[in-house]
């Protein structure tokens, strides 16, 4: 006799907000006692390796309007292309770099910004180099799973030609919207979850 197996219905989904910034960056809400500092507020030290910058920018809904509930999270290689985790077996990462940050937009103004480093190169998984940039997420009310991107530095033009994954972008005019501007140290990376110049996402 065949055994009847009882299948479990799928959980249905559910959006992260509004109490996303609750949970992930409760000092930015005013709410103490939960971590000193915000984890991931803090990528580098005195002693970090590497190019100081600050990355900064916005999160726009598909009117234009400022999303101002959202938190970004990064992740990084080091100045030398290694990356901080266990599965680095390339070389050891800086380890006065957390390759990791988070941050959420601010209420008044919509901003996220970040102290990191100038990323080195790594490699692709051909083993071709790709160009230095920076992995990111968000998420935000409204968005059911959080959303992937990369962002790429404008003086890098010879290495963002040969990128393996901005290669595979099939209408050419887009890659723009991955590339950040840059003014001194500090890079401008505006995040277009729809409409006008959409920020391409990544399905990873």
């Amino acid at each position: 006799m065949v055994q009847e197996l009882g299948y479990l219905k799928e959980t249905p989904s559910q959006t992260a907000g509004p109490y996303v910034h609750i949970g992930l960056t409760p000092n930015i809400c005013d709410i103490g006692g939960v971590y000193e500092t915000d984890l991931g507020s803090v990528m580098v030290n005195d002693k970090t390796l590497g190019e100081r910058i600050t990355i900064t920018g916005r999160v726009l809904d598909g009117a234009g309007a400022l999303v101002r509930d959202a938190v970004i999270e990064i992740w990084q290689a080091d100045s030398a292309g290694l990356y901080n985790s266990p599965s680095e077996m390339r070389g050891t990462a800086d380890p006065n770099f957390t390759g990791w940050g988070r941050s959420a937009t601010r209420a008044d103004d919509g901003v996220f910004s970040f102290e990191t480093i100038k990323p080195g190169r790594v490699p692709f998984k051909d083993g071709r180099k790709m160009a230095p940039h920076i992995t990111v997420w968000i998420v935000a009310r409204g968005i059911n799973i959080g959303l992937h991107t990369r962002m790429y530095f404008p003086e890098e033009a010879e290495a963002n030609k040969a990128d393996p994954l901005l290669l595979r972008i099939e209408h050419r005019e887009r890659v723009d919207t991955l590339i950040a501007s840059r003014e001194g140290s500090t890079y401008t990376f505006d995040i277009r979850l729809q409409g006008d110049r959409e920020t391409v996402f990544l399905d990873i």
